[in-house]
């Protein structure tokens, strides 16, 4: 049994992680959340490509009572993002929100947490204790010599400790780092020594372009060893790509079923067409599409069909034709101009 089917089940709005349950797809807004129009489009945008659970910041009060207004609109969890004022975190809960993030080192005194955490018991609202490394108590930092895995996992379960002192365990934990190797090691510390989800994450881990690498490595090493129950990818960018990127994880890793998988070469000097505008064409097309099957976009009329043999359907490009493949074998030759449109129309019609 893996660690994942071993943590307590936890409700948030109409989704539940933990215990086993499918791992859970998050973003979070980048816009003002205030701006309610803004933000209610860009969470729209998120739920279409497939975001399960929402996450949006609220450092003010404008921010808190928008709240009330943006889940009128939207169909996903909305998670309120708390830094320092608790007062924040309150208000968000009586506007609606579906839970609450908080570093309770950073809320202040031990009645100011409580103050919260009351609410949250009152309201049966799921709290997700964070800890970052770059936010690590200085004791700690003096302990452990330095920022590390250790003094990450224990600055969280002193969190958690203090939160069940309080009578509460409606508990999601969450434990970040830039660092991957660090993150990947607190989360294997931390899994078994609590029964609480896990949020996993690696935090400001940069572009689209390398914060892909840092979160495939860092989540796919953590995911692989059952550890996880929730997940995001951090990516500086729109929101929208962190979507894309932790859906393929979780189905690179077997833990997702559903999507269409893209698979395409890498060129070579026997291409005689933009593959990689065409992949990129593919890709983006077919991202609303919901099959369960693989898409190879071949380079060439040579190796394409043997190389898209394990693909259920794809394209090959040639010199102002392609080819459209099925299971390997070569079903009918396509003018370059129409390969893009015939493979949608082929995958809008899959199975009639």
């Amino acid at each position: 049994m893996t660690y994942r089917e071993q943590t307590k089940i936890i409700q948030i709005g109409n989704v539940k992680i933990g215990g086993g349950n499918p791992v859970a797809i998050q973003s979070m807004t980048n816009t003002p959340t205030e701006n309610v129009e803004a933000t209610v489009e860009q969470i729209l945008r998120l739920e279409k490509a497939g975001c399960e659970i929402v996450r949006c910041t609220v450092p003010n009060k404008e921010a808190a009572e928008a709240i009330r207004e943006i889940k009128k609109q939207i169909h996903i969890p909305l998670v309120a993002d708390i830094h320092f004022d608790y007062k924040m975190a309150i208000l968000a809960m009586e506007n609606g929100a579906d839970k609450i993030r908080i570093n309770p080192g950073n809320i202040g005194s031990r009645e100011r947490v409580e103050a919260v955490v009351q609410v949250a018991k009152e309201r049966n609202i799921p709290i997700r204790v964070g800890v970052n490394s770059g936010s690590l108590e200085k004791e700690l930092v003096e302990k452990y010599h330095g920022v590390t895995a250790e003094g990450i996992v224990e600055s969280a379960l002193d969190k958690v400790r203090m939160i069940e002192e309080m009578g509460y365990d409606n508990l999601v934990i969450s434990i970040k780092s830039s660092d991957v190797m660090m993150c990947v090691r607190a989360h294997e510390l931390l899994a078994g020594k609590t029964p609480y989800p896990l949020h996993v994450g690696i935090t400001e881990s940069g572009t689209v372009n390398s914060g892909n690498i840092k979160s495939s490595i860092g989540l796919g090493l953590i995911l692989n060893q059952g550890i996880g129950d929730t997940i995001r990818v951090s990516l500086t960018g729109d929101p929208v790509e962190e979507i894309y990127s932790a859906k393929l994880i979780l189905r690179t890793l077997g833990l997702r079923k559903g999507g269409i998988e893209v698979v395409s070469c890498p060129t070579c000097g026997r291409t005689k067409i933009d593959l990689i505008k065409l992949a990129g064409q593919v890709e983006k097309m077919v991202a609303d599409i919901p099959l369960d099957i693989k898409v190879a976009v071949m380079g060439c009329v040579v190796n394409g069909p043997g190389e898209a043999r394990e693909a259920d359907i794809g394209i090959a490009g040639g010199i102002g034709e392609g080819l459209l493949i099925k299971k390997g074998e070569i079903i009918r030759k396509v003018p370059e101009e129409e390969l893009l449109e015939t493979l949608r129309q082929e995958l809008l019609n899959w199975g009639k």
